[in-house]
């Protein structure tokens, strides 16, 4: 698949923006809508967590290959379709510059190719994606081959803002990349200050923290500092929710009015969680969000009561 052909079928990111919702009229509220955000994919971690070898052994992901499918095939079963399908971060295992990342790369694109083509995907990078230090040349491979590593959009009157949280764990390596989009993310909050949308939501791989800002610093969240300022700076802005992935567990926790989502994933699995997808419904007032297994998801579809809420005026 060419790139050309790649950003026809995943609607990539250019511009700071989303093709797929650039029209004027998605800055209106025309009532509930849901989207459904999955992570971590992350074709390759099962063979290599299973042999203890994150580094190197992640030379068979047949079994993401497979459940990927699985999320595909259940998404595009429902009715009525999701606004969008965001992953949020950690698409393949291989990290740059590593063996196995350009065929990853080809397995998870013709398995997303797959997807309804009236439901638009959303790429969120990941520390896999762009490397746990990123550089200016992973950044250009991150957007050469999946989009914009940060960019907004607005569905029906509601601001979506991804980040490339990378920046905020380690930029060392790119201080004017993390520069950029500091600047820019103040521009886009600007709109959410005012309330000039119904609501504003975050989408990042890591997340600021598991269940409490006062956590101790982790692998799995970020640093200390770095949460509050962020988290301060939503809040303010009056940013109802943050979707992340990375930890491959569900968690999550509140903050002022923040809420914090932690999805598990839909590869490998660290806790007792099941691969699994979660669907997220926009109210007029409130961001209502539900965790469900690939197989709940496949056999049953969404729950009465959720599909109800989308039915509110």
């Amino acid at each position: 698949m060419s790139a050309e052909e790649a950003g026809d079928v995943f609607h990539r990111a250019r511009g700071r923006t989303l093709d797929a919702f650039s029209s004027e009229k998605e800055r209106e509220w025309k009532g509930p809508f849901y989207f459904i955000q999955g992570a971590d994919p992350q074709f390759g971690l099962m063979k290599a967590w299973s042999t203890g070898d994150c580094d190197n052994g992640g030379d068979e992901w047949g079994q993401e290959i497979r459940l990927t499918e699985q999320a595909v095939q259940a998404i595009n079963k429902l009715n009525p379709k999701p606004k969008f399908f965001v992953l949020c971060g950690d698409l393949i295992h291989a990290m740059p510059g590593t063996p196995w990342r350009k065929e990853q790369t080809k397995d998870l694109q013709r398995v997303l190719k797959a997807v309804d083509g009236e439901i638009p995907l959303v790429f969120v990078s990941g520390n896999h994606d762009v490397g746990n230090i990123p550089t200016p040349e992973t950044i250009a491979e991150f957007q050469q081959t999946w989009g914009d590593d940060y960019f907004s959009f607005w569905v029906g009157g509601v601001l979506f803002l991804v980040l490339n949280s990378q920046f905020l764990f380690d930029a060392s390596r790119c201080p004017a990349l993390k520069q950029a989009q500091d600047q820019w993310l103040d521009q886009q909050l600007s709109v959410a200050r005012r309330r000039a949308c119904r609501h504003a939501i975050v989408f990042q791989h890591i997340p600021l923290f598991l269940q409490s800002i006062d956590e101790e610093d982790d692998y799995f969240n970020l640093t200390t500092s770095v949460r509050k300022e962020m988290a301060d700076k939503f809040a303010r802005a009056g940013v109802k929710a943050v979707f992340s992935g990375h930890y491959h567990r569900n968690a999550g926790g509140t903050y002022q009015n923040l809420d914090m989502v932690v999805s598990s994933a839909i590869g490998c699995q660290l806790g007792r969680d099941s691969h699994g997808l979660r669907v997220v419904v926009v109210t007029a007032e409130n961001i209502v969000h539900r965790y469900y297994s690939l197989d709940e998801l496949s056999e049953k579809g969404i729950d009465d009561d959720l599909l109800d809420l989308m039915k509110e005026k």
